[in-house]
C-alpha cells in the first residue's frame, strides 16, 4: 500500500490506473477507522481494480469546535488496517493540502439536507459535500462506498453528485454493529463504561419501535413513543428522532406517505456526553 499525502502523487495513481482501463473504489473516512469502515473497504476491494481510502478529518463539516478539536485520530492505526484489507493508496493529506485557499462554495442541497442533521448542525452538509466533491474531483472514482449509518448523508451527496454532474455510482453498505447491537462509530472510544454499557438500548428501543408500527400506531405517534422510551432510559437524551421517507428524507404522517424506498427512523442521543446516531427501516 501507497501512503499519499500530495494531490499532485494522487492525480499521477489516479490518471495511471485509468490509462489503463482499471476501476477505481473510493472509501471517504475520517480516521479512527474500525470494523465498519473494514466493511465498506472489503466491499469496495471485491468489486474493484484500485481502492483509495481517504483519511482526512475535515474541518467545513464540523459546526462545533470542541468536536472537531476532541475527534479521534489514529493515523497509524489507520494505515495498518488499510494495509491489512489489500488497499492500493491511501490519502492522507494535510488540511492545507486540501484546502490552499478556502472553500467558499455553497451547494443548493435542497430539502434533505435541511431537516434532522441539517437542522441541527447548520452548514455541516454543506461541508460534507465540498469535501466529499473534492474527494471525487481528485480520484474520480468508478464507485464510491458509504456507510448507512450516516443514512441522511447518503442522501445528500446523491444530490450532490446531481448537482456537479460526476459520473459514479453511490454505494451504500449495511450498518456494522457490536454483538450488543451498538453502531459502530468513530465517536465510540469516547464513551466511558458506563455510557458504553447504557448505549446499546438505543438499537433495542428502535426494534421495539417496528411492534408499535404493527399495532397500528402512525409515523407520529411512533417517533414520539420511541423519543420518550429513549429519554426514559437514565442517562440517555435524544436530539431528535423523526421517521421520514427514506428517499427524500421529509417527515411522513402516514406510512402510505412512504415512496418505493420505504420509510426510515433517524435519532440522534447523547449519551454520556457524546453524540451518537442510528437509524431503523420501517
Amino acid at each position: 500500500m501507497e501512503i499519499i499525502r500530495s494531490v499532485k502523487s494522487l492525480d499521477a495513481a489516479v490518471e495511471a490506473a485509468r490509462q489503463e482501463g482499471k476501476s477505481i473504489g473510493l472509501v471517504p473516512t475520517m480516521g479512527a477507522l474500525h470494523a465498519g469502515h473494514r466493511s465498506l473497504v472489503e466491499r469496495a476491494r471485491s468489486e474493484n481494480d484500485i481502492v483509495i481510502v481517504s483519511v482526512f478529518v475535515n474541518p467545513t463539516q464540523f459546526n462545533n469546535p470542541d468536536d472537531l478539536r476532541t475527534y479521534p485520530r489514529t493515523e497509524e492505526a489507520d494505515c495498518r488496517m488499510l494495509e491489512e484489507c489489500g488497499v492500493d493508496f491511501a490519502f492522507v493529506p494535510s488540511i492545507e493540502e486540501v484546502y490552499p485557499e478556502p472553500d467558499t462554495r455553497v451547494f443548493d442541497l435542497g430539502p434533505v439536507a435541511e431537516v434532522m442533521e441539517g437542522a441541527m448542525r447548520p452548514g455541516h452538509f454543506n461541508g460534507v459535500a465540498q469535501i466529499v466533491s473534492k474527494l471525487f474531483a481528485m480520484t474520480r472514482p468508478t464507485r464510491a462506498y458509504f456507510g448507512e449509518k450516516d443514512f441522511q448523508q447518503i442522501a445528500v451527496i446523491r444530490r450532490m453528485v446531481a448537482l456537479e454532474g460526476f459520473e459514479l455510482e453511490i454505494v451504500p453498505c449495511p450498518i456494522v454493529r457490536e454483538s450488543d447491537g451498538l453502531a459502530l462509530s468513530s465517536r465510540n472510544v469516547r464513551l466511558s463504561a458506563e455510557a458504553r454499557a447504557i448505549a446499546p438500548a438505543i438499537r433495542r428501543i428502535l426494534l421495539e419501535s417496528l411492534r408499535l408500527k404493527a399495532d397500528g400506531m402512525s409515523p407520529v405517534e411512533t417517533a414520539k413513543a420511541t423519543e420518550a422510551a429513549i429519554n426514559g432510559v437514565a442517562g440517555l437524551e435524544t436530539e431528535y428522532y423523526q421517521i421520514v421517507d427514506a428517499a427524500s428524507m421529509q417527515p411522513i404522517g402516514s406510512w402510505d406517505e412512504a415512496g418505493e424506498h420505504g420509510a426510515v427512523g433517524c435519532v440522534t442521543v447523547y449519551c454520556g456526553g457524546v453524540r451518537l446516531i442510528d437509524n431503523i427501516r420501517y
